[in-house]
């Protein structure tokens, strides 16, 4: 027999509550975007040509968005030559308008673990969702803290498993997304980061807010729910087109994005500083 409690709120509670709950819902709640690390950046105040090393620069927009906000030297490493490669060419076709930038930015071959910087150079480490992929985290978080000079800052943002992902969600997707799964537990991130020494000055939680800004702007949230449903349902006619590892990765990329909204992801912003001189 049903439960009298479950039916009286579920039927009787909610529905007179349900329309205005459903209205209060479509209310935004002004999430934040992506653009909120170049606000903390501004925050800094580096002065016009210090160094801001882009650790995993990926195809370079990063870099050249920080030399070109804020006049920064930026150096972009990554190791994947594609990458590097496709970056290079990107500063030099937004120099034709800003021919400045070719000056300030460069890219080159560069893993986390084994930066190609000198000790204490660099004035900002600046990593972006990279971290999950590193095998060596700690060594990373090491390198970061050698190359930076005293007082120096880095800002780091990762994503993070929660309670909510079921572990045989986790195994798949994490191994799919070539994440590594210890560095997706938020203890363990933060234990390297202060056993390198570096001082932890702000922890701000994202959590579905990029995600939120994305489907308030262009959909581009539900686009990728409606990718997954799709996938779900035919998976044939995806893997006979593009082969199972096209396939998987296509699902475990819409499910990123999917986790993320309902709590089973969460990103995080963390804004580090190395020790003072002396």
């Amino acid at each position: 027999m049903v439960d009298s409690a479950f039916l009286k709120q579920n039927y009787e509670v909610y529905t007179q509550a349900e329309h205005e709950f459903q209205q209060a819902m479509d209310v935004s709640l002004d999430p934040r975007g992506p653009d909120m690390l170049y606000d903390l950046v501004a925050g800094l105040e580096l002065p016009p040509g210090a160094v801001v090393l882009d650790v995993g620069c990926g195809q370079g927009s990063y870099a050249i968005e920080l030399a070109r906000r804020f006049g920064l030297r930026a150096c972009g490493l990554d190791p994947v030559p594609s990458h590097v490669e496709t970056a290079q060419r990107r500063v030099a076709a937004a120099a034709r308008d800003q021919p400045g930038l070719s000056a300030l930015v460069s890219f080159g071959l560069g893993v986390a673990e084994d930066l190609p910087a000198a000790d204490g150079s660099v004035d900002l480490v600046w990593c972006r969702d990279v971290l999950v992929h590193v095998d060596e985290l700690a060594k990373a978080y090491r390198e970061f803290r050698r190359v930076l000079r005293p007082g120096a800052r880095a800002l780091v943002y990762q994503m993070f498993t929660t309670e909510r992902l079921e572990p045989a969600e986790a195994e798949w997707l994490l191994a799919v997304m070539g994440c590594v799964a210890r560095n997706m537990h938020q203890e363990n991130a933060e234990a390297a980061m202060t056993a390198a020494g570096l001082r932890i000055d702000r922890c701000l939680i994202v959590g579905s807010e990029w995600g939120e800004y994305a489907q308030e702007r262009s959909g581009a949230t539900g686009r990728q729910l409606l990718h997954a449903a799709r996938l779900l349902r035919d998976p044939g006619r995806y893997i006979r087109r593009f082969g199972q590892a096209n396939y998987d990765v296509a699902l475990a990329d819409s499910l990123w994005q999917i986790y993320r909204m309902i709590g089973k992801l969460s990103g995080r912003v963390y804004l580090l500083s190395a020790p003072e001189a002396g």
